[in-house]
């Protein structure tokens, strides 16, 4: 046994030699790939240059999406702000919508009941069933389990571009009661923006009420009391 290792080791300053060899060619050989690689792409773009940014708009795109993607933490931030701005109001002026799909939300999480889906570009929010750490058999049991094809079903918010874009969707004119306007007619129910000319026959409406009332000629009786005549109606 001690000859034998005595003639491994003999040997072995041999061995590490081609070895070394080995990988120094195997680098240079990479490196030239790499080196053939880009010079191509290089030339490539050159010759046509739509198609190469065309590529490099959706590789930077896609380098965008990722990165701008928000998680658990950002969708727990923004449940917890909206929940806020909810809860600043009486429930006579919030939206009855708004306020619905927001506790519905805050249930779901107090129950654990809400699951984050990163898809690399975009993020998706769903509920499930039973809460990971429930015992009971419905909640263990692999085959009882939501299957994958109910998800969209099931899916509650989709974050993209640092954005909940169903939540912030519901939360619009989180502040007016839809309620109070049900009764009306239709025309009445919506407002739309006046145009120029009802804008300047506002503003002038309005530089008109700061201008003093007309009133009438000051004149002096004859026992010096002065005496303000009647308004000029």
């Amino acid at each position: 046994i001690i000859l034998s290792w005595l003639l491994r080791l003999k040997h072995l300053p041999l061995a590490c030699s081609i070895t070394t060899m080995a990988v120094r060619v195997w680098c240079r050989s990479l490196l030239s790939d790499y080196r053939e690689a880009c010079r191509d792409m290089v030339v490539g773009a050159r010759e046509r240059p739509l198609k190469a940014s065309l590529y490099a708009v959706a590789l930077g795109g896609g380098w965008f999406c990722f990165h701008s993607q928000p998680g658990q933490s950002e969708f727990q931030a923004a449940l917890v702000e909206r929940s806020n701005q909810l809860g600043l109001l009486s429930p006579w002026t919030r939206s009855a919508a708004s306020d619905a799909h927001v506790q519905n939300l805050v249930k779901l999480q107090s129950q654990g009941r809400l699951r984050l889906l990163s898809l690399g570009l975009l993020s998706v929010v769903y509920g499930v069933d039973h809460d990971p750490d429930t015992t009971l058999y419905e909640a263990q049991c692999s085959s009882l389990s939501a299957p994958w094809r109910e998800i969209p079903h099931r899916v509650l918010d989709v974050g993209f571009c640092w954005r909940w874009w169903v939540l912030e969707s519901k939360m619009k004119d989180y502040d007016v009661n839809e309620e109070e306007f049900r009764h009306l007619p239709a025309d009445m129910q919506r407002t739309s923006p006046p145009g120029l000319q009802g804008v300047q026959r506002n503003e002038s409406l309005h530089r008109q009420s700061w201008l003093p009332l007309p009133v009438g000629e000051e004149r002096q009786e004859p026992e010096g009391v002065l005496i303000c005549s009647r308004l000029e109606r």
